[in-house]
Parts: C-alpha cells; sequence; structure tokens
C-alpha cells in the first residue's frame, strides 16, 4: 500500500510541475508565435551617418568641460583614505 502511494504522489508531482512549467511559458510562447508588436517603427539606414553625428555632439560636450589641477589633486588626496578604510 505504502509502495502504491509513493509512486503516485511521484506521478502526480511531476504532473503538477510539468502543468505548472506550461502555464508559465504559455504566453511566452504564444507571444512568439504571433507578436502584438511590429517592432521598431525607424531602422536606420545609414549607420556611419548616425556614428560621426555621435562623435561630433561627445566632442561638442567634452571642449565644455574645464578642470582645475588643484581641484583634481584636492580630491586625489581625499580619495586616496578609502583603501585604508577596509583595514
Amino acid at each position: 500500500m505504502i509502495e502504491n502511494l509513493a509512486s503516485t504522489t511521484f506521478i502526480a508531482l511531476a504532473f503538477g510541475v510539468v502543468i505548472f512549467i506550461l502555464l508559465m511559458f504559455l504566453p511566452a510562447l504564444l507571444e512568439l508565435r504571433r507578436p502584438r508588436d511590429a517592432g521598431p517603427r525607424k531602422i536606420m539606414n545609414d549607420l556611419a551617418t548616425y556614428e560621426s553625428q555621435m562623435k561630433i555632439a561627445s566632442m561638442e560636450r567634452a571642449e565644455e568641460i574645464e578642470v582645475d589641477q588643484a581641484l583634481v589633486k584636492k580630491m586625489a588626496n581625499v580619495l586616496s583614505v578609502l583603501p585604508s578604510l577596509e583595514t
């Protein structure tokens, strides 16, 4: 009687796990078969133009930054204390 109960419990548990996994992944499987969204609306054909515009924009931002060397040295001194805090 106990052998029959153990096998029945195992079968029910295995069946339940399979059903649970199917229920969890069913929406994803349905979405893969028929997606609701068609994807990106605009596809850039000229990637080189886009990259050159990004480089120009980054160069413009780099020119605006002015760094005070005295401030950099002070910040380096402050940050040099951090590794000694761990010990």
